[in-house]
């Protein structure tokens, strides 16, 4: 049987056909790269199955396509919609709170018969922390792709003038960073687009090994982009650009992009703007994506299209300015080979440019380019040889390239041969599925696969359900009568055979049996204890050897112990009943939420793979970061061969937000800590109106966890 391969594509609108691209930020080249690399795949004699997962949206603003929970691409491949969080479409930004549940749901369909993948790859950061997570509790390995780095954008937006609290605000730069760390720690194969992409930009994460990396330039549908335009395709593209043209036979200069900043469109229209020799020699046609209304886009699409029609007001641009409304992508090829058959150039004058997918459609149709100084352009020039590269924050530099670009005839048809011609032999999707499978196989050969994973074992349990309580918070100075209630419902239990117990606990195993035995509760089946870092089953309290080592990949305790020296004004070092093999805790010195940011810098600072939680405001651990005490009830629900619905846990302090996260059964006793963020309608979080145990006990009739009720 040959491959069966998943990709994680999760933001924007994705669908098999008539793609809209360029309709918001989150629907661009990515949207394209993937849809194509997935017909590509399912093409190749190796490859059995190809499917994308992508989020469900069920939203009148959108097409019901998006709606669809299973959509064919081609024969061998298909789009699998998953929903989570909220029903209507949102951007990626807002995709956070919601990634667990997606995991969950992936963990849960790949354990099933016959479903199991031998590859996953993620695409940019959201899908790189789900990758991450099933990748871990399922032994598949993991291929990452950033696409667009969230290091490179936060450095490009802060040399822009905007301050960091902004940033955040926008773009939760943080998130997709530490979900960036997630993905290149567990990733057993990084794809990057160009030499430089590895070398500059995820160089700058803690997490990420040169060896893991390998280029692999995206591919250009041959099919669709050529050269040569035909009669009726130009008279096609005439109504699109000539109503906004008096000379609409000029060399255009055309750049194709969403209006975003990064793009840095407004750059090329004041450049446009201020050259006499630009304005009497080419037009200028700027297609920016479809819009009905300027004021129902997104505010930075806003921003972006008001400064383009400022500037074009400003130096007089009527009649000399293109900015169509709307196209259909099978417009795309056909507007290079019109600005082909007139001499034209393609302008990318982004900030930063991961690869240029555009440039080389451009090529392809032997439009040369004017493209800026950064990331990707810079290895499309040394192939192909098909124009000027220019940094693109020096407003000059950029009107010079230009001016200089569309000066020498004899010139720009060599630039266009050569594009035509490299592309063809460095860039086409043949090419690139070939060395992508390569690297596949490679690693498979050479034993790289399953280092960073180690799935589940499956036990004898004949539990139907899990019960998890904490016993230093829900079960912490219980009240007698319920606690009387909890343990004739408990033994209950215990009869039916029906809920096991499970005891969590950020103790050691002594300590907390110690304290446990005061509570004359049942004997529990498991115990999580070390804030997640061990877990022990059964009335021997036998050591999960499995978890152990998953945990233990990666984990220096001593180097943990140096990083952490640099804050030691903060924090202190808890005596040695209170440390773990697998965790070094802390006492804090006086309440301070920035110092999580603090302790999670110097770990990363030092590449370490070390996850820092700070509990009850007081207590910070340090864990290795495959352990937590979420990750343990996942990798415990599937050894029990439990779905997480069948999973009740309880989150009530600081720092039990994990908790809360994906599909397990969370209740919240109204004495929780406010602190504790408790999502609003969330079906699978119950906030109860009693504390302590007897808000476990409602949790338990809500959930019908119980075998009485």
């Amino acid at each position: 049987m040959g491959l069966r391969l998943l990709h994680l594509h999760l933001h924007g609108l994705f669908r098999s056909q008539d793609l809209e691209l360029g309709r918001d930020s989150d629907t661009g080249g990515q949207t394209l790269y993937v849809l194509e690399l997935a017909r590509s795949l399912a093409l190749r004699p190796e490859v059995d199955h190809v499917d994308v997962v992508t989020r469900q949206i069920v939203d009148r603003r959108v097409s019901p396509d998006y709606a669809l929970p299973e959509e064919p691409i081609c024969p061998g491949a298909r789009i699998l919609r998953f929903p989570f969080g909220p029903k209507r479409y949102l951007r990626k930004e807002l995709l956070w709170p919601h990634l667990e549940q997606l995991a969950d749901q992936l963990v849960s369909r790949l354990s099933q018969p016959g479903e199991a993948v031998d590859w996953i790859h993620a695409h940019y950061a959201d899908a790189g922390l789900v990758g991450a997570l099933v990748s871990q509790r399922t032994g598949i390995p993991l291929v990452f792709t950033g696409h667009s780095l969230g290091r490179e954008k936060q450095r490009r937006l802060l040399e822009s003038g905007l301050d960091w609290s902004q940033i955040e605000q926008t773009y939760a730069i943080s998130r997709r960073i530490d979900a960036e760390e997630r993905a290149l720690a567990q990733a057993e194969l990084v794809v990057t687009s160009t030499r430089q992409e590895a070398d500059h930009q995820y160089a700058r994460y803690g997490h990420f090994q040169a060896e893991q990396s390998a280029v692999v330039p995206p591919g250009v549908d041959a099919t669709r982009f050529y050269p040569n335009a035909s009669t009726q395709e130009l008279a096609e593209i005439q109504p699109l650009i000539q109503p906004f043209l008096r000379e609409p036979d000029r060399s255009p200069l055309l750049a194709i992009s969403r209006a975003v900043r990064r793009k840095n469109i407004p750059a090329l229209v004041e450049a446009y703007g201020r050259s006499p020799v630009l304005r009497n020699r080419h037009n200028l046609v700027l297609v920016l994506g479809c819009r009905e209304d300027s004021r129902h886009l997104e505010k930075q699409q806003r921003d972006v299209l008001q400064q383009v029609f400022d500037l074009v007001d400003r130096f007089d641009l009527y009649g000399k300015v293109a900015y169509p409304k709307q196209h259909s992508r099978t417009q795309i090829p056909a507007l290079y080979r019109w600005a082909s058959s007139r001499g034209g150039l393609f302008v990318n004058p982004a900030l930063t440019e991961p690869f240029g997918l555009t440039l080389l459609e451009a090529a392809a149709c032997g439009v040369p380019m004017v493209a800026t100084d950064d990331g990707g352009p810079r290895d499309i020039r040394a192939r192909c040889e098909n124009g000027l590269l220019v940094d693109v924050t020096d407003p000059g530099a950029l009107q010079e390239a230009l001016e200089m670009a569309g000066h020498d005839p004899i010139r720009w048809r060599r630039w266009s041969d050569n594009g035509v011609e490299a592309v063809s032999r460095h860039f086409s999707w043949d090419a690139h599925v070939c060395r992508y499978l390569a690297l596949m196989q490679q690693r498979t050969d050479c034993s790289f696969v399953s280092a960073k994973a180690t799935p589940a074992l499956r036990s004898t349990s004949t539990r139907s359900r899990m019960l998890v309580l904490d016993l230093d918070s829900s079960l912490d100075l219980p009240a007698v009568g319920s606690l009387n209630d909890l343990r004739e419902q408990l033994h209950e239990d215990a009869l039916a055979q029906s809920s096991g117990l499970v005891i969590l606990s950020g103790r050691s195993l002594a300590l907390a049996r110690l304290r446990y035995s005061e509570l004359h509760l049942p004997e529990p089946e498991a115990w999580i204890t070390n804030a997640g870092t061990e877990l022990h089953h059964g009335p021997g309290l036998e050591l999960d050897q499995t978890w152990t080592v998953r945990i233990n990949q990666c984990w220096n305790r001593d180097a943990v112990l140096k990083a952490m020296e640099d804050l030691q004004d903060h924090i202190t070092l808890q005596d040695s009943d209170h440390q773990g093999a697998y965790k070094v805790s802390y006492l804090l010195k006086e309440a301070d939420p920035g110092l999580l940011g603090l302790a999670r810098q110097r770990l990363r600072r030092d590449g370490l793979q070390a996850q820092p939680h700070v509990r009850c405001h007081w207590f910070l651990d340090v864990l290795p970061q495959r352990a937590s005490r979420s990750e343990a009830i996942r990798f415990l629900a599937m050894s029990w061969e439990l779905s997480l619905e069948q999973v009740m846990v309880v989150a009530s302090q600081q720092g039990d937000a994990e908790l809360m996260d994906g599909m397990p059964a969370t209740v919240v006793p109204a004495d929780h800590d406010r602190t504790l963020q408790v999502p609003h309608h969330h079906p699978r979080v119950y906030v109860s109106k009693r504390s302590n145990v007897a808000a476990v006990l409602d949790g338990l009739s809500h959930y019908h966890f119980s075998s009485m009720r």
